[in-house]
């Protein structure tokens, strides 16, 4: 028990974070592999496979194994989890690590199973899973052992997770395969669309990241796009602006919208009057999109606040979790 290190996963559909116990966040690398299509070898793991992506010739392929926040290629998960957790020299001269894994609020026995047996078959001794909208709490600050309402919205890539929680556990919760991966795919249509020109996926997200928001007249910001036109085939450059991308996500931003507020409708009236005055922490990637707060803000009548460490809140719950779990030993 004396050498056996302690970590936590967030494993993300966009990016994989681990913290190693006393350490801290260790490892930040983007969920993808590259693989031979023919010796179905792994070419290279994480940021490396990820700058492939869209970019490789006909014998490589750069998957994502997570959708949604779920494995949708187990093998490829376990090679990625492996591969990780190797780039951490954590085994060899210690006995395996005990893992915390964290997976979307929703998901079925058979998916959290999936996820359980892609860690131990990665090398961990003991497997715990743990709710991401539970742990993006922790990790953003908030005490919810306390008989108090709490209500987390956590966006990431794959999903968004809403959640209300008190006396230390989740009390109502959803969640939805909108997230980081849809806005962008909603860039991609809303310029193939207008424009006639087609990009892909790091573009779009280029987009989003650097003049994309969320409320209207919070950025007035503009950008060139590079893609293909449709119409002639040939590589062209357009002018994009803030204004169009709040218009090409605002349809998948109502859903995260409406999704908070059927959260809102289950809950114990003692606990809204919570919410009211506590308002809603932001986690995740998501919660970096510009305008973000205004928005729900102003379609909820509640305060919100983005956490000060959103991307990493989810990882860093799993470390405070950690602690927890080794006191109670």
């Amino acid at each position: 028990m004396l050498f056996s290190k302690s970590i936590g996963i967030d494993l993300g559909t966009a990016n994989v974070l681990i913290y190693v116990k006393d350490e801290g966040v260790v490892l930040n690398e983007p969920a993808v592999v590259a693989l031979d299509a023919e010796t179905k070898k792994t070419l290279s793991v994480g940021q490396d496979a990820k700058d492939m992506l869209g970019k490789t010739p006909g014998r490589i392929s750069a998957i994502r194994p997570l959708k949604d926040g779920v494995i949708a290629d187990f093998e490829v998960t376990e090679i990625m989890l492996q591969s990780f957790i190797r780039k951490l020299k954590l085994k060899g001269m210690f006995s395996r690590p005990t893992i915390l894994i964290c997976c979307p609020s929703n998901i079925t026995s058979v998916e959290r199973n999936a996820i359980r047996d892609a860690a131990y078959r990665a090398g961990a001794k003991k497997v715990y899973i743990e709710e991401e909208p539970k742990v993006a709490a922790i990790g953003a600050g908030l005490d919810i052992s306390k008989p108090s309402g709490n209500m987390v919205l956590d966006i990431g890539g794959g999903t968004t997770d809403v959640a209300i929680l008190s006396l230390g556990d989740i009390v109502t919760s959803t969640a939805l395969k909108v997230a980081g991966d849809k806005l962008d795919q909603d860039i991609i249509k809303y310029i193939k669309e207008s424009y006639k020109l087609l990009i892909g996926d790091r573009t779009a997200e280029e987009i989003k990241k650097n003049i994309g928001t969320a409320w209207r007249g919070s950025l007035e910001e503009t950008m060139e796009v590079s893609g293909r036109d449709l119409v002639t085939g040939l590589p062209h450059t357009i002018t994009i602006n803030s204004e169009e991308t709040e218009l090409a996500m605002r349809e998948s931003l109502q859903d995260i919208v409406r999704a908070c507020r059927s959260v809102l409708e289950q809950t114990p009236p003692e606990l809204s009057a919570d919410i009211v005055t506590r308002g809603i922490v932001l986690t995740g990637g998501g919660a970096m999109l510009k305008g973000i707060d205004e928005l729900i803000k102003n379609e909820l009548n509640v305060p919100v606040y983005v956490a000060e460490n959103a991307m990493h809140c989810v990882v860093e719950g799993t470390g405070i979790m950690l602690n927890s779990l080794d006191s109670k030993r």
